[in-house]
């Protein structure tokens, strides 16, 4: 019984009007020389109706709700109808009582292959695989709203991740890169698995904590640097015991300007152990961490 019911809410995907994304899709060929740019804006023109139009939650948000993000194609090569491509995919959500907008998502998938003619229909069908091209697209769209809800309410994003979970399983039968975890290890496979494992239920819980101490920062911001503070020394234990994890590396991909620029201004606090743990913690960006004024 809960197959068919899980069926029945995964077919239901897309089949209404309602959309919850506001999306700016971007497709670059600028590396290919001599290539044929009206198939990319055609394809460029279809991505865009495709992810604002298509409702993937079955919920129907006013357009100021919807989630701003963007995703930017670069294409790297192309024989015929066959592609290569990078997809810089990005998001961000709101802060409470302000008009700042925190960056969420910051990932960049470099294994992104596909096969496009111009003019086809781009539709997705959450119980099979239709092409690597809407799967990939799709996938991404479910990672964003998973991945925003987490922001407000812990392991709320659980239902956007399992279709994503149930997208990457059935593309991985394709042949295309990025599915398996014998592609790699910081790939699509393991950023789904990692999402919904609860090995990494620290890195989720971090993200509602570091959220709701922003949200806090238009009434009272000395409390707020404190609570993202403590945010961020909880994600350094956790990098104790589970070093260099993918999660953590996405979170401050996303979140490392955004922290300097926190630390860096108001009320003045000591945050020498939050200097320490963040250089252990996320060492890529050590020359950022340098730059904080305490």
């Amino acid at each position: 019984m809960n197959k068919i019911i899980t069926f029945l809410l995964l077919l239901s995907v897309g089949l209404t009007q309602a959309q919850q994304l506001n999306c700016t899709v971007t497709v670059n060929s600028d590396k290919l020389s001599n290539a044929n740019q009206q198939v990319f804006k055609t394809l460029e023109t279809s991505l865009n109706e495709f992810v604002n139009k298509t409702d993937w939650a079955g919920q129907s948000l006013k357009q100021s709700e919807k989630i701003s993000c963007s995703m930017y194609i670069t294409i790297e090569s192309n024989n015929s109808d066959q592609f290569t491509a990078t997809l810089q995919v990005q998001s961000s959500r709101p802060i409470y009582n302000s008009s700042y907008s925190s960056p969420v998502v910051n990932f960049n998938d470099k294994d992104f292959s596909f096969r496009y003619t111009e003019f086809e229909n781009l539709l997705f069908n959450p119980t099979s695989f239709e092409s690597n091209l809407v799967s990939v697209i799709s996938f991404y769209s479910y990672i964003i709203l998973g991945m925003d809800q987490d922001t407000f309410v812990f392991e709320s994003g659980d239902s956007n991740f399992e279709v994503a979970q149930n997208i990457s399983n059935l593309a991985q039968q394709s042949g295309y890169k990025g599915w398996s975890q014998s592609d790699g290890n910081q790939n699509r496979y393991f950023l789904i698995n990692d999402l919904l494992s609860g090995s990494f239920s620290t890195v989720r819980k971090s993200s509602v904590d570091y959220h709701l101490g922003l949200d806090l920062m238009s009434k009272d911001l000395k409390l707020a640097k404190e609570k993202i503070k403590g945010t961020l020394l909880d994600l350094g234990k956790f990098n104790s015991s589970k070093p260099n994890a993918f999660l953590t590396r996405i979170f401050f991909d996303a979140k490392s300007d955004e922290i300097l620029s926190v630390f860096s201004g108001g009320p003045s606090s000591n945050i020498s152990d939050l200097i320490e743990s963040l250089n252990k913690t996320s060492p890529l960006n050590s020359s950022k961490w340098e730059m904080i004024k305490y």
